[in-house]
């Protein structure tokens, strides 16, 4: 059987982000908002919500429980700040909390996500089985030689 840890992530990922493209809907913020306060303009994918989305539900698979903060931490970027000075050592700034935390609500409402008291959010099986079914499908779509041993 075929799990969510047999493929490429950025594979599962665009997949992933089809299938759930119509159960989820962009805030009409998204097209003005940063991904974190290290970046200077907004993301210009035109599916970057669904594919956020879906990268958070595996995300949360793997790693759950999980929450936002770990998340924030883990979508952040490394930047050097001003680039006048070239010596100054990187530093990590987090990802956008809004866009994670509004994510997860969707993921939420829709059923592929479950919050646990105090714990984080864990995937529940029919996330679990979207991932997994996703995987095992693309799979057999795919026509790839090193993915043969997974057929």
């Amino acid at each position: 059987m075929t799990t969510l840890f047999d493929l490429p992530p950025e594979d599962l990922i665009e997949a992933v982000a089809d299938e759930i493209g119509d159960d989820l809907e962009a805030p009409a913020w998204i097209e003005y908002a940063k991904t974190g306060h290290g970046r200077e303009l907004p993301p210009e994918q035109a599916d970057f919500w669904a594919r956020r989305a879906a990268s958070l539900l595996r995300k949360v698979a793997i790693d759950g429980p999980v929450g936002v903060e770990r998340l924030r931490t883990h979508y952040g970027d490394v930047t050097n700040g001003s680039t006048r000075y070239r010596v100054r050592p990187e530093q990590r700034t987090d990802g956008s909390g809004n866009i994670v935390r509004t994510a997860l609500q969707q993921l939420e409402e829709a059923g592929y996500i479950q919050t646990r008291e105090g714990r984080g959010r864990t995937v529940t099986g029919e996330g679990r089985a979207l991932l997994d079914d996703t995987a095992e499908q693309l799979i057999e779509d795919l026509d790839r030689p090193e993915l043969e041993r997974y057929a």
